[in-house]
């Protein structure tokens, strides 16, 4: 058996971009929360898949979602990143946002986005992955946020 200290360790290794994943409650409650675990699945058609950990609190919100927006963080959102992530409280304040068409609040700030439909969920040992129909996409010019070995970091270039 892995020791799960020395595993988070490894894994810390491999760079991740960082986004923000949000969707609304059955009865209409915003939630969102910050991934680094995003990647491209499927150009053809086209899919996205994420997980989420089954200790999250939003863990039955986003296994009942029929829809979500995958927010790409560029390198100068670092602090809404902080504010997805903590825990107890109110994660959208001082965020403004736009209904997408399902009504999931897409942020008004990102690098590129996603709209999705949820396409499947699968079990994933200690995470559910989810994976999302791209409905509509947008990207906008700048770096991306980067996660490495537990802190946000960016890209340098040459």
């Amino acid at each position: 058996m892995l020791v799960s200290t020395k595993l988070r360790n490894a894994f810390g290794h491999f760079a991740t971009g960082v986004t923000i994943i949000t969707t609304r409650t059955p009865t209409g409650d915003p939630v969102g929360m910050t991934v680094n675990s995003f990647a491209s699945l499927s150009l053809d058609p086209p899919l996205v898949l994420w997980s989420l950990a089954r200790t999250s609190v939003n863990f039955d919100v986003f296994q009942v979602a029929t829809h979500f927006t995958v927010h790409v963080l560029g390198t100068e959102q670092s602090p809404l990143a902080r504010q997805f992530a903590t825990k107890d409280i109110d994660r959208f304040l001082d965020v403004t946002t736009t209904p997408c068409a399902s009504g999931v609040p897409r942020l008004d700030e990102y690098h590129a986005c996603f709209e999705c439909e949820t396409h499947a969920r699968y079990d994933g040992g200690d995470h559910s992955i989810i994976i999302g129909r791209i409905l509509e996409v947008d990207e906008r010019p700048g770096d991306p946020l980067l996660f490495y070995r537990g802190r946000f970091a960016r890209i340098v270039s040459d």
